[in-house]
């Protein structure tokens, strides 16, 4: 059955490889008068119809359908991929070796772009190569139009014509780099996680095309206005065509898209974060009045990422409409607070997975992202997040619950979670963490997967050495949170584990020795009635469900658009675009897919809400009574037990903690044998540098790096 799901998957992995380079050939001979003045029109008259108008209609089959296409490709790709999970269990661990490890190696460390890889240099290059080759032929085939004679015609001067027609190529060319843009912000899409991506570590390319879509289109208006100053005609900047460009709507996004950009300067956005956080809501302005500005026809060519941020994002409204269920917090002596929720079984996410929390009572309209320390598989009914007391709204949070008279209810809405579709560092023979401060999150959860790879399914596991920096001895107690708290010393045995802690800013250890463990402050709430466990909002099968929205959902778009097309718009345009007004079909068209998306969304979610409420009655009679009256699982009683448990005497002789001094990095990591040695690292920039640069220095082959940053 697994040999026949891995043909079926690889089948339609390849299919969707097609599809996307057929995509590529079609943005790269876009700007060639081949493909403009031959390919294009016969493609429109093959297609002219009195549903979609000569111009949209070839647009959504050439730029919008083979990208939604892909999605719902994925989504049964990555359906199938849970199911061999099924079969093969953890099969894979200690299997197939790296592949790409030379590729996936940083190439470059330090610089604007970040740590970089060489695949990424690589397609980093050669999307550079299509803006360069975009603008160049563009470029080249409209000045060899423009002479004299026809500048004269048109009341210009060469420079003045040449000026205009660059304009207009710069807009063309930002628009490439906008139909990539809001890809990496989908968290929930099935795109990123079939290329081997997750949202959180695909922000730095969103950061990087915002960029190139701000300079393109700055350059793109300043060209313009100083075109209209020099022919006199700046009154072009107050016209609002009724057919063709809307100069007004561009303005209008253009200075929505500066104030965005303005808040990403990094000075600005660490100190005034929130500044940031609430100016990107902006981009509904930038998106509504880019495509007025446009027009629904060329839109076309962005239309299918923001279609599918689209979904997402609905998708994220209607889970953070519910309260979770938050059923116990432990709050350490470094500033840091552990929040249990309860979740339905039948929720499963991966290591390394983040869940985005809210809690209304700091702020309605902060989401702030959080790495889950507990492991879905050993812990079916619960999960977990750490939260270090570093911003504002952690701080508040950590004050509400260290308080001498602490809450007993706290209300929580969460969107999430999301995480990597595979746990391929689990393929290395060595498993190397470097983690500093609160960067020791995401590691947590790396372990406990191994615990149960080593428990549950009997593998034999690899041995993982954790290396972790912290600023004081009593952030150490953050290693208290490694380890489940319930456990058999046969289970914990299995474990290959080596801890070094360095302690850097105390140089020895305190002299009266200090019970930490005495420190820790465990809460018990009283979650209210209509609080509900953790749930996935589309059910057990959220990839098939997805699939069926995103399908469903264009499709009945494409009829809708079609009705109004044939019975309203044609009958007094003609499919000639000069009567029926730009901006009112343009939007028309956004009106009907946020209207199509919301309700088959909406349908799904209503759906699957009867499996997640029996799975929520599950558990609720499963409930015990606690020490402090509240109601929650017995398994969070047994887990939550007190910290000298076996778990913590575990942890003691496993850890050697170093006072006065940073981890000679080089030295260790250099030192470590084996042919396959995960490196991962999480935590200050400097540090993720410096490991990067160990592993890419070409003196240890052995060394397969990976990053594990706080983009979010």
């Amino acid at each position: 059955m697994a040999s026949k799901v891995d043909m079926v998957r690889a089948s339609t992995k390849l299919l969707v490889m097609v599809v996307f380079i057929g995509s590529l050939f079609i943005w790269t001979v876009t700007p060639t008068n081949t493909y403009r003045k031959i390919w294009l029109p016969r493609i429109r008259t093959q297609l002219n119809s009195t549903y979609f108008g000569l111009q949209t209609g070839p647009r959504i089959l050439i730029n919008t359908f083979p990208i939604l296409f892909m999605a719902v490709l994925g989504c049964i790709y990555l359906h199938l991929g849970k199911k061999v999970n099924d079969f093969k269990a953890h099969e894979s661990i200690n299997g197939r070796k790296q592949r790409l490890a030379l590729l996936k190696k940083p190439m470059v460390v330090k610089g604007p772009l970040g740590i970089v890889s060489s695949i990424e240099l690589g397609f980093f290059t050669m999307f550079i190569a299509l803006l360069v080759w975009s603008l160049s032929i563009y470029i080249y085939n409209s000045f060899a139009t423009i002479t004299p004679k026809s500048a004269a015609e048109d009341g210009e001067q060469v420079w003045e014509a040449k000026l205009e027609t660059t304009a207009l190529r710069l807009g063309l060319v930002g628009n490439i780099c906008l139909v990539f843009l809001f890809f990496p912000v989908a968290r929930g899409s099935s795109l990123l996680p079939l290329f081997g991506l997750t949202s959180e570590s695909s922000i730095k390319y969103h950061i990087w095309l915002g960029h190139l879509v701000m300079a393109f289109f700055t350059a793109h208006g300043i060209c313009y206005i100083v075109f209209w100053i020099a022919t006199n005609n700046i009154t072009q900047m107050v016209e609002w065509a009724n057919t063709g460009t809307s100069n007004v709507a561009g303005e209008i996004a253009l200075l929505a898209g500066l104030a965005m950009w303005a808040t990403t300067i990094p000075r600005i956005r660490r100190k005034f974060f929130e500044l940031f956080f609430y100016t990107h809501y902006l981009y509904i302005i930038f998106t509504f009045f880019f495509v007025l500005h446009v027009g629904i026809f060329y839109a076309c060519m962005m239309l299918p990422g923001f279609y599918l941020f689209l979904v997402d994002r609905y998708l994220r409204f209607l889970q953070s409409r519910k309260c979770v269920r938050l059923v116990s917090a432990r709050v350490l002596p470094c500033d840091t607070i552990e929040l249990n929720f309860s979740k339905t079984p039948g929720l499963k996410y991966n290591p390394t997975s983040i869940l985005f929390v809210n809690v209304p009572s700091i702020s309605k309209m902060q989401w702030h992202p959080f790495t889950i320390t507990s492991n879905s598989n050993l812990e079916p009914e619960k999960l977990s997040v750490m939260i270090k007391s570093e911003g504002s709204w952690s701080k508040k949070l950590n004050q509400m619950l260290s308080s001498s008279n602490p809450i007993d209810r706290l209300q929580v809405s969460i969107e999430g979670p999301y995480g990597p579709a595979s746990t391929h560092f689990l393929r290395h023979d060595t498993l190397v963490m470097v983690s500093g401060g609160s960067g020791i999150t995401p590691f947590i959860s790396v372990i406990r997967e191994l615990i149960y790879a080593s428990t549950t399914v009997k593998c034999k596991t690899q041995q993982i050495i954790l290396i972790c920096s912290f600023k004081k001895s009593s952030d150490v107690t953050m290693l208290d949170l490694i380890l489940p708290n319930a456990g058999s010393p046969n289970e914990l045995s299995n474990l290959k584990i080596q801890i070094m802690a360095y302690v850097t800013r105390e140089k020895q250890q305190p002299t009266t020795e200090q019970n930490w463990k005495k420190l820790v402050r465990a809460l018990w709430f009283k979650p209210y009635p209509t609080d509900s466990p953790i749930s996935s909002i589309l059910g057990t099968n959220s990839w098939l469900w997805l699939a069926v929205v995103i399908l469903s959902s264009f499709i009945i778009f494409l009829i809708l658009i079609g009705i109004i097309g044939r019975y309203y718009i044609y009958p007094i345009d003609h499919n000639t675009n000069r009567v029926f007004s730009s901006s009112l079909k343009s939007f028309l068209h956004m009106l009907v897919m946020c209207v199509c998306i919301a309700a088959t969304a909406s349908i799904a979610v209503i759906w699957n809400k009867k499996q997640n409420a029996q799975e929520a009655n599950q558990i609720q009679n499963l409930e015990v009574s606690t020490p402090t009256g509240s109601s929650l699982p017995s398994s969070f009683y047994n887990a939550d037990r007190e910290l000298e448990s076996l778990p913590h005497q575990f942890l003691i002789q496993s850890t050697n903690v170093h006072y006065g001094e940073r981890p000679d990095l080089k030295r260790m990591l250099f030192d470590l044998k084996g042919s396959s040695v995960g490196v991962l690292v999480c935590g200050p920039k400097k540090m993720r540098h410096e490991v990067a640069t160990i592993c890419s220095s070409g003196l240890a082959d052995n060394l397969h790096f990976e990053s594990i940053s706080f983009s979010w």
